[in-house]
């Protein structure tokens, strides 16, 4: 099966299952991800820039092409690890920051993943996952996080026309998600999104209760 066939076999399976390593692994072989920004998420940028202790622990999952772990390099952050579950990209991942001390990155998959973290970035992870694994991340991501860490990032305002992924949604929907072990610091529509994604978009600051 070529690789055009396979994605449009994958779309469609999509919703009827979790989306497994091979799902993403041809995604990122054939340069497929139609969300991927090309630079770090401004709302997220802009909150990395108030940050003061450039040694938290941090946890990017899901991570993709990481513009977000590459700002923090930048900015002088020491204490990174991204976790995706593509071969394909985890190899290329590893082979551009193999000279940085100050990242880890790891193959698999992040519901398996053990840890303990001050800072966890979301960006286009929620919306990648099967929503029927939306508690689940809610509470692993409570898991991971040391009491007071942060959860942080964008989640979509939107709901999508396709079956997804993305799946989309809105506040209304998430926040049960998380009510009963996050403190909400932020859950509003972001001012500061990438410029197509205007207006569809919330910003999150979860503390860990």
């Amino acid at each position: 099966m070529d690789n055009k066939n396979e994605i449009e076999q994958c779309c469609m399976e999509s919703c009827d299952k979790t989306l497994d390593a091979n799902y993403w692994d041809v995604h990122y072989q054939s340069e497929s991800i139609g969300w991927d920004l090309g630079e770090v998420s401004p709302p997220i940028k802009n909150y990395i820039d108030q940050l003061v202790n450039k040694d938290l622990k941090i946890l990017i999952p899901g991570c993709g092409n990481t513009y977000e772990a590459e700002y923090l390099l930048q900015q002088g952050f020491t204490n990174i690890t991204v976790i995706d579950i593509a071969p394909t990209l985890v190899k290329a991942l590893q082979e551009k920051f193999q000279s940085n001390s100050n990242i880890k990155i790891i193959g698999g998959d992040f519901f398996n993943h053990l840890g303990q973290y001050e800072l966890v970035v979301e960006q286009t992870f929620f919306c990648a996952i099967n929503p029927s694994l939306r508690q689940q991340y809610a509470n692993k991501m409570s898991e991971l996080l040391v009491q007071g860490g942060r959860l942080v990032g964008v989640l979509f305002d939107k709901e999508f026309e396709f079956s997804g992924p993305p799946f989309g949604g809105s506040k209304c929907k998430y926040t049960g998600y998380f009510e009963n072990t996050f403190t909400f610091k932020n859950f509003d529509s972001c001012h500061n999104s990438f410029k197509a994604r205007a207006q569809t978009e919330l910003f999150i600051n979860l503390q860990k209760k």
